[in-house]
């Protein structure tokens, strides 16, 4: 279901490497929530999402990295955006889980869709054009 396309690149080669990651995480993220097999999903739950909160950290901060290299004029408005992103990572109520497992998997999925294409499309895509 998540997979990184085409439209998403951003001809940086590493930026899009990393991307890939993000989706892989959130693909994951997405089987968890149709596998009618587990029915206790809290401790695979955890596990994403601690992955993808350090995941994004190292992103995000070798994304920074290189757009300060690049002297990227959009840069602050990027680093604030990363800042939100980990934020609303770091507020997520894990204990809340287990009220009802699939509802919050897809309120996950629906925040990391919503990121994945306004972000990349919108926001990444110009680093690839600024270099």
């Amino acid at each position: 279901m998540y997979e990184m396309k085409d439209e998403y690149r951003t001809g940086v080669k590493f930026i899009d490497e990393q991307h890939e990651k993000i989706f892989d995480i959130a693909d994951r993220t997405y089987m968890l929530l149709k596998n009618d097999l587990t029915i206790d999903k809290y401790d695979k739950v955890v596990e994403l999402m601690d992955e993808l909160r350090e995941y994004t950290k190292f992103h995000f901060k070798e994304e920074e990295a290189y757009m300060d290299k690049i002297g990227f004029k959009r840069m602050f408005t990027q680093k604030v955006e990363h800042a939100e992103f980990i934020k609303k990572l770091d507020d997520m109520d894990l204990s809340t889980i287990d009220e009802n497992q699939d509802q919050y998997i897809m309120n996950i999925l629906q925040f990391l869709s919503d990121w994945l294409v306004e972000h990349i499309l919108e926001k990444d895509m110009l680093i690839g054009k600024q270099e």
